[in-house]
């Protein structure tokens, strides 16, 4: 449990937008490029200089919006683009050959999206808005030439991928061997750790995603759901209205994803 809350908070047909022309870095107003969006530490490896931030800069494609509840791209897609997060929230989900839909993941700003189909050139998954959201387009074939003039680019992205298999193990864990309180427990303090790593709170959030989808990710049902946020209520551990929610004891939280301290 420990490795899996570690590396999350390290830590994931399209429907086309309205066509549009990529400009070169220099024309670009100055927000829209990659050295200023606040996610870019994120995204992107540290020390880059001048030159490599613009070398980066000429190979996206454009910023794409995703309303909420639309497809950025669904299962058997072409690959072709990579996409950083940059305002927003996703899921990522997969189909069973019985139609049955299983979350898989929840992304967030400054995650990368798209990675499941760069071995088979075809999306693996759906990947859906959870809210009015904004994309940078990658074009992989570009970003692969870039890799040999930028190694540490380069190592960043071998690093991100690391860091997705280990999520996938993690979750794999999670689903396996934890008890459901251990399961929401991981889930909350999992979102807090990767909230404050982006500079917000990491205490106070609003959860994007439905009870029932939660439930699908987390492999509980609903109602289980419900009855876990009053638990937890109940011992004081968090406080919630809605979506908003609050944790008000973030090591006991810790504790019981740990496995080391039960609700009682």
């Amino acid at each position: 449990m420990t490795q899996y809350t570690a590396a999350a908070s390290d830590l994931t047909s399209a429907q086309p937008a309205p066509a549009s022309l990529s400009k070169p870095a220099a024309e670009q107003d100055a927000s829209s490029r990659c050295g200023s969006c606040s996610m870019h530490q994120l995204c992107l490896p540290t020390g880059l200089g001048e030159a490599d931030m613009a070398r980066l800069d000429r190979i996206i494609g454009r910023r794409r919006k995703v309303a909420r509840d639309s497809h950025l791209y669904r299962v058997g897609d072409p690959f072709t683009n990579l996409y950083a997060i940059r305002l927003g929230h996703f899921k990522t989900m997969q189909i069973h050959p019985n139609g049955d839909q299983q979350v898989t993941g929840f992304q967030m700003a400054g995650e990368l999206l798209g990675m499941d189909a760069i071995s088979t050139e075809r999306h693996q998954c759906n990947a859906v808005a959870l809210e009015d959201s904004e994309v940078c387009e990658i074009p992989f074939s570009r970003l692969e030439g870039l890799f040999v003039e930028m190694p540490a680019l380069l190592h960043h992205f071998h690093r991100m991928m690391s860091q997705e298999i280990t999520r996938e193990q993690g979750v794999m864990l999670l689903l396996g061997n934890m008890r459901a309180e251990q399961r929401f427990a991981a889930f909350l303090t999992n979102l807090s750790s990767r909230y404050s790593a982006r500079g917000y709170s990491p205490a106070a959030f609003q959860l994007r995603m439905t009870r029932e989808e939660i439930g699908n990710y987390l492999g509980l049902t609903i109602e289980s759901i419900s009855r876990l946020l009053s638990k937890f209520k109940k011992q004081g551990w968090i406080k919630v209205n809605n979506r908003e929610l609050e944790l008000l004891d973030q090591p006991t939280l810790k504790a019981v994803a740990a496995g080391t301290r039960s609700c009682g």
